[in-house]
């Protein structure tokens, strides 16, 4: 009895069959190179043995990562981002974690139209939303400068925090906080500690949010700083003549500790997960 062998399928139906089972693996690494290719230069020309000029590749050294003050004002500049960044973290997450339990847990009057305020910030350009806080504080005779930083951005941070928090509070199984209430638990130990550590995951990923925020803000901080720099300012008139090594590697020593942070928060979270 003869056996017809089934044709070998040519190379280019091979090819197009690989290609198609790998498509979303090509197009995710793909992705991945293109986010990271900048963060990539940045690490690798914190190592450039450049002087005050930045732009060329000019030979490897280890002084800028022992040096990291070098250039001029970069740390003055990263500890005002530093300051401002904290400030406003702190103050955007307290009052809007309370503006969110507000709009998720109760209804009153105006509670459409103060969720439609919220959303104004995260939708209005940052000139815009820069311009305008400038002219109300020359309005009101305030002299550009830390305070008023701060103030800009805990008014922008504000919305990114409420809607973090209260989408955490909309998951929550009201189930569990009626148990606790048919254990005897008042309203406050309910609130202390069954509500808050369950909403307290979305807290934290809502305060990460408002200081990176903060931190990497240019537009509305260039209108309300006056004479006060912060590091992305810094790095924006160094650009002109090439951006000192030592902001690259400040710039790599913050993506590294974000890094670290996000790797410890999803540990983290599995190991609850599997408690």
């Amino acid at each position: 009895m003869t056996t017809i062998n089934a044709p070998m399928p040519s190379l280019s139906h091979r090819a197009s069959r690989w290609f198609s089972r790998n498509l979303i693996r090509i197009y995710a690494a793909l992705a991945f190179i293109y986010l990271f290719i900048p963060v990539a230069y940045t690490f690798v020309f914190s190592f450039n043995d450049a002087g005050k000029s930045n732009l060329v590749w000019q030979g490897f050294t280890l002084e800028n990562w022992q040096n990291p003050c070098g250039a001029p004002q970069v740390c003055e500049a990263v500890v005002n981002s530093l300051q401002i960044g904290v400030i406003s973290t702190v103050l955007a997450t307290i009052l809007g974690t309370m503006i969110a339990f507000a709009l998720g847990r109760y209804k009153f009057k105006g509670r459409k139209s103060t969720n439609l305020l919220i959303f104004l910030p995260m939708a209005t350009p940052e000139v815009v939303l820069g311009a305008s806080l400038l002219a109300m504080f020359l309005n009101l005779r305030v002299n550009p400068g830390f305070w008023t930083i701060v103030i800009s951005h805990v008014m922008f941070c504000i919305s990114f925090v409420v809607v973090t928090v209260k989408a955490r509070i909309a998951s929550l199984d009201p189930r569990l906080e009626q148990a606790a209430m048919d254990l005897y638990a008042n309203e406050r130990e309910t609130f202390r500690y069954v509500t808050l550590p369950l909403v307290m995951p979305g807290i934290a990923g809502a305060a990460l949010l408002a200081f990176s925020l903060s931190f990497d803000d240019f537009i509305i901080t260039n209108f309300n700083s006056g004479v006060v720099s912060t590091f992305p300012k810094f790095v924006y008139v160094s650009a002109a003549r090439g951006i000192p090594a030592q902001a690259n590697v400040i710039g790599s020593a913050m993506f590294f500790i974000a890094l670290i942070i996000v790797i410890v928060g999803q540990v983290v979270s599995r190991k609850r997960k599997k408690i």
